[in-house]
């Protein structure tokens, strides 16, 4: 269907060529399988297919509606000459229930790869930050080809942003649905939260561009040949998510994520906590510094406002206790570790 006449009613979008997936018949035993999954093994919203060792086919499960982010930003890293992801190869369309939809999309496989939630935690173990200078290129990359596409008109001069409404509400659900000790705890912190919360109000002065939109290290593998950024699929947890905000709502993604990933290795690798957090400030550190270097180089500083970086750290903390509340409670251990990391007992005023 990829490579030939597409037979309706499917509809296929293509991107950069196959690889060949044929062999003459003294090479069809090539030491591996047709088709594989990744095994239980590995925590996906959607369900992937390996073929062939060369491509994965991400079936979309459910489908999802047209129109859908992914196509469109697949096209326009190609266009943009924006390497550092798995190769984007199709998208696979069709009707289910009177809807066109996203059915599939196929991308190429990435040897040896694993994920932030594996070989970061691996350098939290280990307290290795070498990882942080890439990661910080990788986003500010992704940051100035997605800054090509054309982005819908935001607020007007002088009026306040969207964005904070949208933070003064994840506050509030995340005060209205973490109980147990958490509850009292965050409650006692809600002004300092709401403090933090204030640059929002401001008219945001830093360009708005097309955002990756669900930026943490679970999203970035490490491979055989370095780091690849994936899964351009929107945030699943937030409903009617802008997908042209300032860069630095992805930036704080990316960062709150370092914080979780030495939660996750003071709770399954038993680091100690001071440990934990030193590695996550220095990687932090890390990845900022290597962010803005590499933005100046391209003559773009401005797409980075610093004054939006904490506020937005601080809502996705919140975001990460209602995403706890409400799918996974198991996880409210996370965020929480975050904010009492940085709002310690005695700084509580």
């Amino acid at each position: 269907m990829l490579e030939g006449e597409v037979p309706p009613p499917f509809g296929v979008r293509r991107f950069l060529p196959l690889p060949t997936l044929s062999h003459d018949p003294g090479r069809r035993h090539i030491g591996v399988p047709r088709e594989r999954d990744f095994g239980p093994h590995v925590d996906q919203t959607n369900y992937s297919v390996v073929v062939a060792e060369q491509v994965v086919v991400k079936w979309l499960t459910p489908p999802v509606p047209l129109p859908h982010p992914a196509p469109e930003l697949l096209a326009h890293l190609v266009e943009a000459g924006f390497n550092d992801t798995a190769p984007p190869y199709a998208a696979l369309t069709g009707p289910v229930d009177g809807r066109e939809c996203l059915l599939a999309l196929v991308t190429g496989y990435l040897p040896e790869a694993r994920d932030g939630w594996e070989w970061c935690v691996d350098d939290a173990e280990t307290g290795s930050t070498g990882f942080a200078a890439d990661l910080g290129r990788l986003a500010a990359d992704l940051h100035l080809a997605l800054a090509g596409l054309p982005v819908a008109a935001g607020p007007g001069d002088g009026l306040p942003s969207p964005a904070a409404v949208r933070a003064a509400g994840a506050l509030a659900e995340a005060l209205e649905l973490t109980g147990d000790a958490d509850g009292p705890w965050l409650a006692a912190r809600a002004d300092l939260l709401r403090h933090e919360l204030e640059p929002l109000d401001a008219p945001v002065v830093s360009p708005v561009i097309r955002i990756h939109g669900d930026l943490h290290v679970g999203q970035v593998l490490k491979w055989r040949d370095g780091y690849a950024v994936i899964d351009f699929d929107g945030n699943p947890t937030v409903q009617d998510a802008d997908p042209c905000q300032p860069a630095a709502r992805d930036v704080a993604q990316l960062t709150t994520s370092l914080e979780h990933v030495a939660q996750v290795a003071i709770r399954r690798r038993g680091v100690p906590p001071d440990r934990a957090a030193a590695w996550a400030a220095a990687a932090r550190a890390g990845l900022l510094a290597a962010y803005r270097a590499r933005l100046a180089a391209r003559g773009r500083p401005d797409l980075l406002d610093e004054r939006l970086i904490r506020p937005f750290e601080v809502e996705q903390e919140c975001r990460e206790l209602i995403y706890a509340a409400r799918h996974l409670p198991r996880w409210r251990y996370a965020p929480m570790g975050v904010l009492r990391t940085w709002y310690p007992e005695e700084n509580n005023s």
